[in-house]
């Protein structure tokens, strides 16, 4: 693991060195399992105590900490701190250019030189990858793909016919991106498939957990937009735009030809019905199931869906039911007595 000084760890972060600038820190750890050497943060006071009382001989803080016996690197915000110097301690393994003797990739697609292809891969006709990709063991692109610059697909990732990645994108092991949207019509007692003929088309810097699914439109394209950030585990329905800068947490599932707009957060297990708007800005609370138009901006949470304040109001309702009940039979029970 590669060492840097606490004052090369504050060049890096536009921070001050508060204590010994020539610290030579060789590790990052969370408070409760750093050694000697290494580096942890606090955000707040909390973890700053935890911090104090750690055998780690450097912290990154964000707030006014005394030094009481540690190397303090004061940066505007912890968090994004931790984000930016983890790579240095933590570099990704490199993958030097070059085709695997076991891959397979079709005569008429286009691959840059500096383009990394794993054992077992399988490159289709007319499918073009730019520079400085790296595709991991035993991924599978189809005909007519396109895959922008600095990409990572990890291992057993699907990309289907015409589907279109651009820069920076990162797509996790087991994820299927443009199988076949959901489509039927019932015709004299049976389902006909309505052919998928459409395609995916996933903008620069997002990123999508594994074993997530995109499915391909009907017609036009299914589109996810810059800089959105999937989890693991997540069904992106045909014809489903996502906005930019969004955040769709583990095990959502978002229902055919729906529109999400911008900075939108839906949180884990979230049913989003089709052919709903969802606007900028919207939060959509854990396990919420989604049924109408949201403008943006707002809050919903609970099943079925319902602004945040009045879900809250009904949940502290229904708390109060138990005791409720007892007074009316109560009160049932003197009525009975009565002469």
């Amino acid at each position: 693991m590669p060492s840097f000084t606490a004052a090369q760890i504050a060049d890096r972060l536009g921070a001050r060195v508060l204590g010994d600038p020539t610290l030579l820190l060789h590790g990052f750890a969370p408070a409760d399992s750093a050694r000697p050497g290494e580096l942890t943060f606090a955000e707040n006071e909390s973890y700053f105590l935890r911090a104090v009382q750690s055998q780690a001989s450097a912290v990154l803080v964000a707030d006014d900490f005394e030094p009481d016996g540690k190397t303090l690197i004061r940066v505007p915000n912890a968090r994004i701190a931790f984000a930016q110097i983890l790579p240095l301690f933590f570099p990704e393994t490199h993958h030097a250019p070059g085709i695997h003797p076991t891959a397979f990739v079709s005569p008429s697609a286009q691959v840059d030189p500096t383009v990394h292809v794993g054992p077992h891969c399988v490159v289709g006709d007319r499918t073009r990858i730019g520079a400085g990709t790296i595709l991991n063991s035993h991924v599978a692109i189809a005909e007519d793909c396109v895959v922008g610059e600095q990409c990572r697909l990890f291992p057993h990732v699907t990309l289907y016919q015409r589907t279109s990645l651009g820069r920076r994108v990162r797509i996790h092991a087991g994820s299927v991106i443009g199988a076949d949207g959901f489509g039927y019509v019932f015709d004299n007692g049976e389902h006909r498939k309505v052919p998928q003929v459409g395609q995916v088309v996933i903008h620069d810097d997002v990123e999508i957990g594994a074993n997530s699914t995109v499915d391909r439109a009907a017609l036009g394209a299914t589109v996810i937009g810059r800089g959105t950030k999937i989890d693991n585990l997540v069904q992106i329905a045909h014809n489903v735009t996502i906005g930019e800068h969004c955040i769709v947490v583990a095990q959502v599932g978002i229902a055919g030809s729906t529109k999400i707009g911008n900075f939108v957060t839906v949180a884990g297990q979230v049913g989003i019905a089709g052919h709903l708007r969802i606007g900028d800005r919207v939060t959509l609370a854990a396990q919420s199931g989604v049924m109408h138009h949201i403008p943006e901006g707002q809050k919903w949470m609970g099943s079925p869906a319902q602004p945040d304040r009045v879900t809250k109001r009904q949940l502290l309702a229904i708390e109060r039911l138990p005791d409720l009940l007892r007074r009316v039979h109560e009160l049932e029970r003197q009525l009975a007595e009565r002469p």
